[in-house]
């Protein structure tokens, strides 16, 4: 038998799946006593009970603990490998996030990102040898009790890369403390659209994980 999954398989088939990973679950481990991961939660779901099977997914791209939404794996090495080569040619991302404040009708952040191992955080550099560039573009939708959601389209996908570009506009996710936000429930950063080609058929495919925000860290 399958084990039960914590969250929704949105799509599979003999190349990849695709979740509806909850806010709250590591995608992978950090650390070797980690087991509650999606990618280890996967892992037992395609070997179908059976320890000794050498059956596993493949890490693609990743969503922080505190993100909820949309995310893929791959069923082979030659098809994680393949869109971690050409990631940007491949998907298109979609983000909601409730961010502080109110910064605006719309824009761009653009800048090279790199990690900084003494604050153990990602911040922005001036010098395009010492980081990876980043490109963010967003959208304003409502505005509420101080706080905005927006639309974030990903041309990039660089680690924190929402929370650092909103962060450093003076704008940080809600509940996002690590980058200078208040306190909240939940980190308010949800995947809700995924957009690639596959790699068998060629095709684009989509899927969405729509989230409302009520503004105290709930969803759905």
């Amino acid at each position: 038998m399958k084990s039960r999954l914590p969250f929704p398989i949105l799509h599979e088939d003999s190349d990849l799946i695709v979740i509806d990973k909850p806010a709250g679950m590591l995608t992978t481990r950090t650390r070797a006593k980690e087991t509650s991961t999606a990618e280890e939660r996967l892992n037992d779901y395609v070997r179908k009970g059976q320890r000794r099977s050498r059956r596993r997914v493949w890490l693609v791209h990743r969503l922080d603990r505190g993100t909820s939404g949309v995310m893929m794996f791959a069923k082979s090495e030659a098809v994680a490998e393949r869109f971690r080569s050409a990631w940007s040619e491949l998907t298109e991302k979609t983000y909601l996030a409730v961010v502080e404040g109110d910064p605006g009708g719309g824009g761009v952040f653009e800048s090279y990102l790199r990690d900084d191992e003494r604050t153990m955080k990602v911040r922005s550099v001036k010098d395009s040898r010492c980081g990876k560039f980043a490109r963010t573009e967003w959208r304003k939708l409502s505005e509420r009790k101080g706080f905005t959601l927006v639309e974030v389209a990903l041309k990039s996908g660089r680690k924190n890369q929402i929370r650092v570009h909103f962060s450093e506009a003076g704008h940080p996710v809600a509940g996002d403390v690590k980058y200078g936000a208040r306190a909240a429930p939940r980190l308010f950063l949800h995947s809700a659209r995924l957009r690639f080609r596959h790699p068998g058929t060629g095709e684009w495919m989509e899927f969405d994980s729509p989230a409302e925000f009520d503004w105290r860290g709930e969803t759905r």
